[in-house]
């Protein structure tokens, strides 16, 4: 079980909740801070006066006071309103993250909501009732306001969710699931809406994702190293020690490990080569500064995910109630928009490695890596469709956060594109995978080729699970079979 207090959550608990279904409980002391803020609202309702998303409109009708028995309706119709996002929905792990997140900023005692509300999320989280969310109709600012307010419609007993995978009405799945229909209490539908949660939850999951693929690319990298016939001493420590990025000294060193004890290095330590191409020699380079960034965009987004990032914000103990722009995206915009970036990289390297091993005049090899060129084409598609995913990468890796549109009567004059990023990262994260899923298909094939010489212990008992659900090609087949079953394994993360 995994404890949320708003302070320690990071993004491998995140995972743990989100994907693979480990329950969450609040934190016991919590408890009293959000009754404290819960009755902080209700003590400043009975002044009369205006505070903004309690008792006015919201956005640029700011400035429209809110009679004292609208007060609840109000909280509903904004989640009423705001539920008009569109096009393809989330996949539910991403949904059960931005529901975990949304719970952890709450229990922080500064939203005033109410704990009945909190516990409402929590039971919805743990028996896996998980709102159908449209993808598209954020901005990231005032948060995923459209994202978000599907969460707080399930919670009313309203819309679509899938339960256990089964897709439900939200009223007959709170029913199956003994979980009640909640009244919104005065700032709570704003509360539930106000946040990043929705752009976070992709980012978390983009950075998960994200380290796993930079162990796995030294993997392909140094298996197509071993085809090519390329030098180890290209990762001497030495090298990295008088440019010490931390990055690049964990990938030549993840290299240097996956390259002991090979008998292939052996075979050509005496050849007249005197200097591999840059997508060989300089691979620790370009994967370690993949690392760096992910390792970076890491600290930025657990900051995120136990922050505040609500609208107006409570301060019981001060007894204030502050507006600001806790809401904006642009952290995790700038976040994401590097991960894309960097995990685009991470591909265009893989693809050219790919080529290397493809051209018979570059890989002393067969020819695309057939054993009857001219009669078969063996693995020639399989770079176009490298190539492809390459460039579409290239398309999707302009930044997203250097874009803003005005929106609500110019009130939200400027806006972050958090989700725009968040989604253009999703696709390049698939992307990468289909091309490092190409590499391996590749690499193991030329591994083959160059028998009887081996490659090292660690090596070939990846090239050995890649065997095992994909066989070594001695005719042409259809290759997409084989490249999705690759691709199973690095979903799966069961290729290091």
């Amino acid at each position: 079980m995994v404890i949320l207090d708003g302070k320690h959550l990071t993004i491998k608990k995140l995972i743990r909740i989100a994907r693979y279904r480990e329950k969450a409980a609040v934190k016991q002391k919590q408890w009293q801070l959000i009754k404290d803020a819960a009755a902080f609202i209700q003590k400043h309702l009975s002044d009369k006066k205006p505070i903004y998303g309690i008792n006015t409109g919201f956005g640029a009708l700011a400035q429209v006071c809110i009679s004292p028995q609208h007060l609840k309706k109000v909280q509903k119709n904004i989640i009423l309103s705001h539920h008009a996002g569109v096009g393809k929905v989330f996949e539910p792990e991403t949904v059960r993250a931005a529901m975990v997140l949304r719970i952890n900023t709450l229990v922080k005692g500064n939203s005033g909501v109410s704990p009945q509300l909190i516990k409402n999320l929590i039971a919805l989280l743990n028996k896996n009732v998980v709102p159908i969310v449209p993808t598209k109709g954020s901005v990231g600012a005032s948060g995923d306001l459209a994202p978000l307010a599907a969460i707080g419609l399930t919670l009313i007993g309203k819309g679509q969710v899938f339960y256990n995978g089964k897709k439900l009405r939200a009223d007959r799945a709170l029913r199956i699931a003994k979980v009640k229909k909640i009244t919104l209490q005065p700032k709570e539908g704003l509360s539930l809406i106000n946040g990043t949660q929705f752009s976070t939850a992709i980012a978390s999951i983009i950075n998960f994702e994200g380290q796993n693929l930079c162990v796995l690319a030294d993997t392909c990298g140094a298996m197509s190293l071993e085809a090519l016939k390329g030098a180890h001493t290209q990762f001497d420590h030495r090298i990295f020690d008088v440019r010490p990025h931390p990055g690049a000294q964990q990938s030549a060193q993840n290299i240097r490990k996956l390259l002991r004890g090979s008998t292939i290095e052996k075979s050509h330590r005496k050849c007249r080569k005197v200097q591999d191409p840059y997508s060989l020699r300089c691979m620790a380079q370009v994967h370690g500064a993949v690392r760096d960034i992910f390792q970076f965009t890491r600290q930025t987004i657990e900051i995120e995910i136990n922050a505040v990032t609500d609208n107006p914000i409570i301060f019981p103990k001060q007894n204030r109630i502050l507006s600001g722009g806790n809401f904006h995206g642009e952290p995790i915009a700038f976040t994401l928009d590097n991960m894309t970036i960097s995990l685009a990289e991470l591909a265009s390297i893989s693809e050219r490695r790919i080529f290397r091993l493809l051209d018979g005049r570059l890989s002393h090899l067969n020819p695309f890596l057939t054993l009857h060129p001219g009669l078969n084409s063996g693995f020639m598609m399989a770079q176009v469709t490298a190539a492809s995913l390459v460039s579409h990468n290239k398309v999707l890796s302009h930044p997203a956060s250097v874009d803003s549109i005005p929106t609500s009567a110019s009130q939200e004059d400027h806006v972050s594109m958090s989700m725009n990023a968040g989604l253009k990262a999703l696709e390049v994260l698939e992307n990468t995978k289909y091309v490092l899923a190409i590499e391996l298909l590749c690499a193991c094939q030329a591994l083959d080729l160059s028998k009887p010489l081996k490659t090292s212990p660690i090596l070939e008992k990846v090239k050995q699970k890649i065997r095992n659900v994909v066989p070594f090609t001695k005719t042409d087949c259809p290759l997409t079979p084989e490249i999705e079953k690759i691709k199973n394994l690095i979903d799966k993360n069961l290729i290091k």
